[in-house]
């Protein structure tokens, strides 16, 4: 690994004379200079240093290139600001400590295209579609939001189009921004419903103003969406019954949830459209179902939901440590809750669904054994019922959620408890000695 600082310099489509004077004399001073061919070519001869192409895949050559130029002044170049959405996060996570890098940011295309578009940067959604999937962007769809989608070539706004119209948001205004701050800016505008223009520059951002088609579904940022909005075959964790299912695993950033029983995919897909970098993996015996689930986390926008085809528990041999962990069917396979259980680290959560009462036996002897909360959950939609309306039950969901504690803090509060029955016990000893010489009086 490098021992002198390696410095990273952002650089936008001007080019060199766009960058500060410390920028130009620190590329002038490099030995190494790494960076795209793109941004290789915008610098001047007199850059005298090695100039060295990034492989490709980039992400696992960044620690074996860094350490073959160890000891050199090495100099990476950026698009923009290296730490937005930039290289600069990469070569941390290699270092893995900032201490090694001198970053000297550009402009970031989002603050010019904020700025040629007169758009508050504080108000907007920026989402990334640079190696990652298309579908993703389906989450951030929302009526008036504002969003900038950085660009992964010149196909991209088309792309982009596309999605929109399939996901009912067709009106959707379109604008590519392409070269920003170069010679050769271009701004293209259009609806995302009438998109005729041919691919552009590959240098692009693209600023979609949301709007939602006339009988588009409407998918909210709450849990409980519409059933509707899931393709399923009946196998599926009703609106409201998902939404006080949602409420009881409290997705958080960051966090890791196994769906087991996925059926339609809708709890897993809901807790990773609580915030983009929650993740879940669902794990479902059937291959159609499973299938399924894939299209519909594809559709909601959460297309990097884990599918995982096979029976729990087996099917959970090898999966990371989760935070929290459903269980929305197979409670009666053997082994599974304990298996479940033994997964979870400390603080983190269980909640089971049943409708049978051999799996609500289960969940009431664990409710006995490990505490949490025992809840009958119970739902009546209003039908006709001949010239009237009358009220359909649907079969009661019992569910049992809990936070698992610490093994330490169980034994002392197990520990508490004794000793309060023994106090209790011992004040009731004492005020039947009391009690009894006053009878014994009595009856005398």
């Amino acid at each position: 690994m490098s021992q002198a600082p390696v410095t990273v310099v952002g650089i936008g489509a001007d080019g060199w004379p766009g960058l500060a004077p410390g920028s130009q004399e620190a590329l002038r001073r490099a030995e190494v200079i790494v960076g795209g061919p793109r941004q290789l070519d915008l610098l001047p001869p007199d850059c005298a240093g090695e100039r060295v192409a990034w492989p490709s895949p980039l992400r696992p050559a960044v620690p074996g290139l860094l350490a073959a130029h160890a000891g050199r002044r090495v100099c990476v170049l950026a698009s923009g600001d290296p730490m937005f959405f930039g290289i600069g996060r990469t070569l941390v996570d290699a270092l893995g400590t900032a201490d090694g890098l001198r970053i000297l940011p550009h402009p970031s295309s989002v603050s010019y295209a904020c700025a040629r578009l007169g758009w508050p940067l504080d108000d907007i959604e920026v989402r990334s579609l640079v190696g990652r999937p298309l579908g993703a962007l389906a989450a951030a769809l929302h009526p008036g939001r504002r969003l900038l989608v950085l660009s992964a070539g010149a196909d991209t706004p088309a792309e982009v189009a596309a999605l929109l119209r399939d996901r009912g948001f067709g009106p959707s205004a379109l604008t590519v921004l392409e070269q920003l701050g170069g010679a050769g800016e271009r701004r293209v505008e259009g609806t995302a419903e009438d998109w005729h223009h041919a691919p552009g520059d590959a240098l692009n951002v693209i600023a979609v103003h949301c709007r939602r088609a006339e009988g588009a579904l409407r998918l909210p940022l709450t849990p409980g969406l519409p059933d509707e909005a899931f393709e399923h075959d009946g196998q599926l964790t009703k609106r409201h019954v998902r939404a006080a299912t949602l409420a009881a695993l409290a997705p958080a950033p960051g966090e890791l949830l196994w769906d087991i029983g996925g059926g339609s995919g809708s709890i897993g897909i809901e807790w990773m459209r609580a915030h983009r970098s929650c993740r879940a993996v669902t794990i479902e015996r059937d291959p159609v179902r499973a299938a399924r689930v894939a299209r519909n986390a594809e559709t909601l926008g959460v297309p990097t939901l884990r599918v995982v085809t096979g029976a729990a528990p087996a099917a959970l041999a090898g999966l990371p440590t989760p935070d929290a962990v459903f269980i929305g069917g197979g409670l009666t396979a053997p082994g599974l809750l304990d298996a479940c259980w033994d997964a979870l680290p400390d603080g983190g959560r269980l909640v089971a669904n049943t409708v049978t009462l051999e799996s609500e036996a289960l969940l009431t002897d664990r409710y006995r054994r490990h505490g949490g909360d025992l809840t009958r959950l119970s739902v009546a939609h209003a039908v006709p019922v001949g010239g009237f309306t009358g009220w359909r039950q649907a079969m009661p969901v019992t569910q049992w959620s809990v936070v698992k504690r610490a093994e330490s803090e169980v034994r002392a509060e197990t520990v508490v408890t004794a000793a309060e029955s023994v106090v209790r016990t011992e004040s009731v000893v004492r005020a039947e000695s009391v009690v009894t010489p006053a009878e014994g009086e009595t009856d005398a």
